[in-house]
């Protein structure tokens, strides 16, 4: 347990000191004046809680601190992590009834998703699962190379087209392959775009609708990829996502690279939608299970 604790504290580093060690002094042995609030409220927005977040911090903490007649700013950093702690959800990965199920990966290009989608299979099959990918990123070669490269790795089949066919034909194709070979999960890898180009956002929900099409049911989940160091813009692609196909669940990626790891907060608050891992590395151990408490001792630890 301690070793997972260590691996958050590092990989939240750069949050931690960038803006949240900014409470020692902050917190420090003074009187709680209306410099506090001020200087607290700039802290949580710079951090990328969002305004609407930080607003319902700050009300909530100065409620408690005329409730319990607090006035050392010292004694405000328990509150802060108890309502930091109120805004996250502890989520879980479900467990499907139907076999296979199916995945399907979105995310803006650079986000990591295919990396990720690759972690995230090592991840299953260290559970016992038996995986298949379909490859329907079909307008970039390197896409399917990357995945296939992936796939000899981890010896899991990729189901893939020619370059720039249809990508829904693929995701179709995968479904019925991963049916035919009775494996557990098929993972569908999609092409990856901006939220703002509508004709590729319908192109999404065509593959969505394909993949339904082949299984009834099926997306049986639809998980986005969001780069963590993009911050609050990451907010509005994922608005856009949920409104085009679903999304079931968030994986934020390259959180050991942000300083920006406030914006989990503003993702549950947003979109009511569970974070399910984050990347705080490199290596495939390194995508983990989203841990609210390990979060918030993390951006706090230092």
């Amino acid at each position: 347990m301690a070793d997972l604790f260590a691996k958050w504290r590092s990989g939240l580093a750069k949050t931690s000191k960038t803006t949240f060690g900014r409470l020692a002094t902050l917190f420090g042995a003074t009187e709680i004046t209306q410099e506090t609030w001020d200087d607290l409220e700039a802290l949580l927005i710079q951090a990328d809680l969002g305004i609407e977040t930080t607003e319902e911090i700050l009300e909530s903490m100065q409620r408690i601190v005329r409730e319990q007649g607090l006035t050392r700013a010292e004694e405000l950093s328990g509150a802060l992590q108890n309502e930091l702690l109120l805004r996250l959800d502890a989520s879980s990965v479900p467990r499907w009834s139907s076999k296979p199920a199916v995945i399907m990966v979105i995310g803006v290009n650079g986000s990591g998703k295919t990396t990720t989608m690759a972690k995230l299979a090592q991840r299953f099959q260290s559970d016992g699962n038996t995986l298949l990918f379909g490859a329907a990123d079909t307008f970039r070669a390197a896409a399917v190379d990357q995945l296939q490269v992936w796939g000899d790795r981890l010896h899991v089949d990729v189901v893939s087209g020619a370059p720039e066919s249809d990508p829904g034909a693929v995701a179709f194709n995968a479904v019925q392959s991963g049916l035919a070979h009775d494996v557990d999960l098929v993972m569908i890898d999609t092409a990856g775009r901006l939220h703002t180009r509508f004709n590729l956002m319908e192109e999404l929900k065509k593959v969505y609708r394909v993949i339904g099409k082949a299984l009834q049911g099926a997306p049986h989940a639809v998980w986005l990829v969001l780069d963590a160091t993009t911050g609050q813009n990451a907010l509005q692609q994922a608005k856009a996502f949920k409104e085009a196909v679903g999304v079931t669940g968030v994986i934020l990626s390259k959180l050991d690279s942000s300083a920006r790891g406030g914006m989990a907060f503003a993702i549950q608050r947003e979109l009511r939608l569970p974070i399910l891992f984050v990347g705080l590395g490199e290596k495939p151990e390194d995508l983990i299970a989203f841990d609210p408490e390990a979060f918030v001792r993390g951006i706090l630890s230092s």
